[in-house]
């Protein structure tokens, strides 16, 4: 969950790091021409080897951090979590789990806790994460909290090979870099770039050179989306390339993505013209992406209707797609919580729960999409209610 706020300034040797990353950034605009593509920058911005925001060695989940995702929050989350992975792991009669971004690794332990009380622990607890600061406080944590456990978990630099069981990825997609887009006067698509300028970096609008952004727009535009003249927004041309390759992978099993998003006819929707593209620094919330290259999380609402789209086309088919709220209801969050009402911890453990599920809060803005592959059964985390028909594919 991120919190908005003023600007927050930087300490010197933050600083430095950021303008050696600056130097970066309008060197390999300068060698294209003076004008990079806003989703080249968002990918130096935070993967830049050394240097980017997710590979840099800044603090960045946590209250030292810049923002507190939902495992840290309350560990009812990793338990519920933890319950569709058991009807994953039955329903294939074994399996690992695969997380992508595995943050701070709360989630991994509380899942391995959760499934080891219901003797459903997975052969393997598979982590990608591209961050060497993250995976080694994911060492470290599951190493204190389930050490028992730690011999399951490994590590991965790439994709495996044949996976069966079920894949997690919280808060993953809205860091994947997007392209950004305007309308122009004559409604037709204009990209946005990043030129350098005497005081950093500046914005500019012109003809779009990257493959595919033109025809997307226009696909938008066909639907009655993104047509007015001045609309600004994004396009994650990088999200069916991923869930191609993730499909690939993946021979039985069920994905699961949370993130904050739209369905697509939200998404584009004529008062939101200024897109979702928002930047975290110290919990403090603004949407200036120039302002701390490499020391800010920057972040793009996610359209479920494309990834719904792009699993259809890539042989996944939707298991269902629902707010957290009542993904974490249907898992059980209501029995949980009456477990424990004993518990020395209950009111922090009530208090977790209402940010998860409060609609003020992360109940309504988080969603919650499962794509099937090699399994055709309805699964807990959509029984309560499954709002699929809000996608409006087609």
């Amino acid at each position: 969950m991120k919190h908005a706020g003023a600007r927050v300034s930087a300490s010197d040797d933050a600083a430095k790091h950021s303008r050696r990353l600056l130097d970066l950034i309008r060197e390999e605009a300068s060698s294209r021409g003076g004008l990079l593509p806003f989703d080249r920058f968002m990918e130096l911005a935070l993967y830049a080897p050394g240097l980017g925001y997710y590979v840099a060695g800044t603090h960045k989940l946590g209250p030292e951090g810049d923002f507190v995702t939902a495992p840290e929050l309350s560990p009812l989350f990793g338990r519920c979590i933890a319950e569709q992975c058991r009807e994953v792991l039955e329903a294939l009669e074994g399996g690992d789990v695969l997380e992508f971004g595995a943050g701070s690794g709360a989630l991994a332990a509380e899942v391995l806790t959760a499934l080891a009380t219901t003797s459903a622990l997975p052969h393997s607890y598979l982590i990608l994460e591209l961050s060497p600061e993250l995976r080694e406080r994911q060492h470290r944590l599951i190493a204190e909290r389930v050490p028992h456990l730690a011999s399951r978990v490994r590590w991965l630099d790439r994709l495996p090979e044949g996976f069966r069981g079920c894949v997690l990825a919280n808060e993953v997609l809205d860091a994947m870099p997007v392209h950004r887009f305007r309308v122009g006067a004559d409604g037709k698509p204009r990209e946005l770039f990043v030129e350098p300028a005497p005081e950093g970096l500046e914005e500019i609008a012109a003809a779009p050179v990257s493959p595919g952004l033109p025809e997307a727009v226009h696909g938008l535009q066909d639907k009655g989306l993104a047509i007015d003249p001045g609309f600004e927004s994004e396009l994650n041309l990088r999200l069916a390339p991923w869930i191609r390759s993730l499909a690939e992978v993946v021979e039985q099993g069920l994905v699961l993505l949370i993130d904050y998003g739209y369905p697509r006819h939200e998404y584009y929707r004529s008062d939101r013209r200024g897109g979702t593209l928002t930047c975290h620094y110290r919990h403090r919330a603004h949407f200036d992406p120039y302002l701390h290259p490499g020391l800010q999380d920057i972040t793009a609402h996610v359209d479920f209707t494309a990834i719904a789209e792009a699993g259809s086309c890539a042989g996944l088919r939707l298991a269902g797609y629902t707010t957290q709220a009542h993904f974490l209801i249907g898992c059980g969050l209501d029995r949980l919580l009456t477990r424990a009402a004993t518990d020395p911890n209950a009111l922090d453990l009530t208090l977790g729960a209402k940010q998860l599920v409060l609609p003020s809060a992360m109940g309504e803005r988080f969603k919650v999409i499962g794509l099937n592959k090699g399994l055709d059964r309805p699964w807990s985390g959509f029984s309560f209610r499954d709002l699929r028909e809000r996608l409006d594919q087609g």
